[in-house]
């Protein structure tokens, strides 16, 4: 959870885009990930990001027999990226991936939806094992470690249904925070073809929040790397005068710092 809350921090001012374009004739549609993942949108208004309950509802109200996600986004909450997968997944349209940029941890498996995964030329996909904040008893940190270890082996059985790699290599893979090129993505089944072109939007991550981010991960083509630096804590929005403000964002905090994050 430490991890995701940095990952939100130092990407707020980032250049984002969350959006859904439908062509003039009615028979495409694009989908834009260009955001960390958050479960929901009161997550969203309190630490940015993009929330997942709004992009399923977006998502289900397309009407449309294709549908082309493109993707650059650093990850975020382990079960908001659940939740989108699982509205891909479910919808009737043919699912076309496209990894402009990066897909990191949530951002991954909600790429293993597509029934076609193209990855852009320096492009990188990220795998690595879920994580959270908990505190009390050993007993209740030993039931924390167990829930975590079941997200991470639903983890391992999205990847191995993808890429048909063997389910030891793919959970070494997980446990390492593995980084794949655009070549290896191709290689190990992440993706199934390199992009000719990418149509999206650059967006330059800091990814401090990651043990192994390589540079190229983190500054698209025509940036400069930025300093790497530990986050620090938002600004607090703008005070308000009336109890029921301030009651909703004190509920807000409480909402994100029990989520569990990926």
């Amino acid at each position: 959870m430490r991890q995701l809350l940095n990952l939100l921090i130092s990407n707020r001012q980032a250049d984002r885009r969350f959006d859904v374009v439908q062509n003039q004739a009615g028979n495409e549609a694009t989908l834009y990930l260009y955001d960390c993942i958050v479960a929901t949108q009161a997550e969203a208004d309190w630490w940015g990001g993009v929330a997942a309950d709004t992009v399923a509802k977006k998502i289900a109200a397309i009407d449309a027999p294709t549908i082309h996600v493109r993707i650059n986004s650093p990850g975020g909450d382990v079960f908001g990226g659940r939740a989108i997968e699982t509205a891909l997944r479910q919808h009737p349209a043919q699912i076309h991936v496209h990894v402009d940029g990066l897909a990191a941890s949530a951002a991954s498996f909600i790429a293993m939806a597509g029934d076609v995964i193209a990855i852009s030329p320096g492009a990188f996909v990220m795998i690595h094992q879920a994580q959270t904040l908990a505190y009390g008893s050993a007993d209740s940190l030993e039931k924390t470690a167990s829930l975590l270890r079941k997200v991470d082996a639903t983890l391992v059985d999205t990847y191995v249904t993808r890429t048909k790699q063997d389910d030891g290599r793919v959970r070494d893979w997980v446990n390492a925070e593995t980084w794949f090129t655009a070549a290896e993505a191709v290689e190990y089944g992440f993706a199934d073809q390199l992009a000719d072109d990418s149509a999206g939007v650059s967006a330059c991550w800091n990814l401090s929040a990651y043990a192994k981010a390589p540079i190229a991960a983190s500054v698209p083509p025509g940036h400069q790397a930025p300093p790497k630096q530990v986050p620090s804590e938002p600004a607090a929005p703008a005070a308000q005068d009336d109890q029921s403000h301030r009651q909703r964002a004190a509920n807000q905090r409480r909402v994100a710092l029990l989520n569990l994050g990926f």
